[in-house]
């Protein structure tokens, strides 16, 4: 269910907006400002309602204003989740599958996604302090709808001017506790970093648009 957490993920990391600036809006704003391209390592694990660890992994990410992302797990298993601005990608190479699918709001609003494209976070998210614990300044984020929201709420540590760690609970209960490092700012991708060409053998099944072929998963 690594996909399903990521997308959790990737609905919950949204900055703000600097017009409306308080306290704990300015400091994410100092991080976000002037910033386009992010890359970095993450680490990820993910605690059923009864705080019992369901899932462990790591690997890494890039963003790209406004609507592009690439998370890639590369332990315990490989998998690759792309947004190229209009679709969003969830390949599993020893799957030997794909799967495709417009992009939508629940990645447009996304925190991550908004640290270099915050316009979204005062429509979505409220801002507040949420304390200092684990050597970290921690914000909250809590949606300012709470019908049809995937989260509860997120939690961002701070330290040293950079996102150290991100805390998310839904609506089950689920945390996903994620621990990020070598966080580059606005460095000079490779063109293809956002583009997905399915390799061949790949079983290819979704909506690629108006021009897309459906591929069954096997024969």
């Amino acid at each position: 269910m690594r996909s399903s957490s990521i997308f959790l993920v990737l609905s919950c990391l949204v900055p703000l907006s600097l017009a409306q600036a308080g306290e704990p809006e300015q400091t994410l704003a100092r991080l976000t400002e002037g910033l386009k391209v992010l890359t970095g390592d993450f680490e990820q694990r993910v605690f059923d309602a009864n705080e019992l660890l369901r899932e462990q992994s790591s690997g890494t990410l890039a963003l790209s204003a406004p609507r592009q992302f690439r998370w890639e797990y590369q332990q315990p298993f490989v998998q690759l989740i792309l947004a190229d601005g209009d679709r969003v990608w969830v390949f599993d190479p020893d799957l030997e599958q794909a799967t495709v699918r417009q992009q939508g709001l629940e990645e447009q609003g996304n925190p991550l996604l908004a640290l270099v494209d915050p316009d979204e976070m005062a429509r979505q998210f409220v801002v507040g302090d949420g304390g200092q614990r684990d050597g970290l300044d921690w914000l909250v984020l809590t949606p300012r709808q709470a019908d049809g929201a995937q989260i509860e709420a997120a939690w961002l540590g701070m330290a040293d001017g950079n996102l150290k760690r991100m805390h998310l609970e839904d609506q089950l209960g689920q945390r996903t506790e994620i621990a990020f490092s070598n966080w580059q700012r606005n460095p000079v991708l490779a063109a293809d970093t956002f583009r997905f060409d399915p390799p061949p053998g790949v079983d290819v099944v979704g909506d690629m648009g108006d021009d897309a072929e459906v591929f069954p998963l096997g024969d």
